[in-house]
């Protein structure tokens, strides 16, 4: 499925949810119509102004009109995602991952030293981790699935299972998000 399909069926999906007409976003989000028929209909471009504006109208997070598969696992390494780029500046967003409705994150800034390897034993019950390289290289995850990241890469796993941090290099930086349920 293409970036532009998955945009126009999230958009389609949360707009029926706040029960709006298409004309009715259009006109809220400063649209022509046609534009937003273009990308309910999977055949837009969009820009970032475009989807903050439609998102901020239907009150939802800008990371909702990103239709991503529920996968226990993922993997986006530094070179892949799909970029939206800004209309009015050199400004690029790639959206990682979005937080499920019901559910907590907190957020870590994280360094591992080369020769002490993290054990973490199971967190509570539904716990997910979301790990994103900021330098080094590292192998991070359960033991049956366990992935080597380096910068850039983003990597999602279940928290609720035993897993480990080791880093390869000298040092590594992460940021950590810890989701929980709420």
């Amino acid at each position: 499925m293409t970036p532009s399909t998955l945009i126009a069926r999230a958009i389609q999906r949360e707009r029926s949810k706040a029960g709006i007409s298409l004309s009715a976003l259009a006109q809220q989000a400063g649209l022509a119509k046609s534009t937003l028929s273009q990308l309910e209909s999977g055949q837009g471009n969009p820009n970032i102004e475009t989807l903050w504006a439609i998102a901020k109208v239907l009150g939802v997070p800008f990371s909702h009109l990103f239709e991503m598969p529920a996968n226990d696992i993922k993997l986006v390494r530094a070179d892949e995602g799909t970029p939206v780029p800004s209309e009015n500046a050199a400004f690029q967003a790639i959206i990682l991952d979005k937080c499920p409705p019901n559910r907590c994150r907190d957020l870590y800034r994280a360094t591992i030293t080369k020769g002490d390897v993290r054990h973490a034993e199971a967190h509570p019950a539904g716990t997910v981790e979301h790990i994103f390289v900021i330098s080094g290289q590292a192998l991070i995850g359960p033991e049956d699935s366990a992935e080597t990241l380096a910068w850039g890469d983003y990597y999602r796993f279940p928290g609720d299972v035993p897993h480990f941090y080791e880093a390869l290099t000298d040092q590594v930086h992460l940021v950590v998000a810890m989701e929980s349920p709420a």
